[in-house]
């Protein structure tokens, strides 16, 4: 098996990041490349979940505090109509219906 850093593909930049120019659906040189390629973009994968939780993690107290906000409004709301509903039942009560 061929290890990465000898083949043609490998590169290293100047501040020492990898770089991978291998594509699996046109020049992979073994059959090993392609499950090294397969855990590499798994990582990437990985790591993008973990940072898009890390975010919502730090949304979570301020959509806490908008969900209790819009639930009072909410409330309010209901409270300031159910004088015409109230209204209504009387209404129907009085008619005998």
């Amino acid at each position: 098996m061929i290890q990465c850093i000898d083949c043609e593909y490998y590169q290293e930049d100047p501040d020492g990041r990898r770089v991978f120019r291998c594509d699996p659906f046109k020049n992979i040189k073994e059959p090993e490349c392609l499950n090294k390629w397969q855990l590499l973009r798994l990582d990437l994968l990985v790591s993008h979940y973990q940072a898009m939780l890390a975010g919502q993690q730090k949304m979570a107290p301020i959509q806490d505090k908008l969900f209790k906000y819009v639930k009072r409004e909410l409330d309010d709301i209901d409270e300031a109509e159910r004088w015409k509903v109230d209204d209504d039942d009387d209404n129907q009560d009085m008619l005998g219906h």
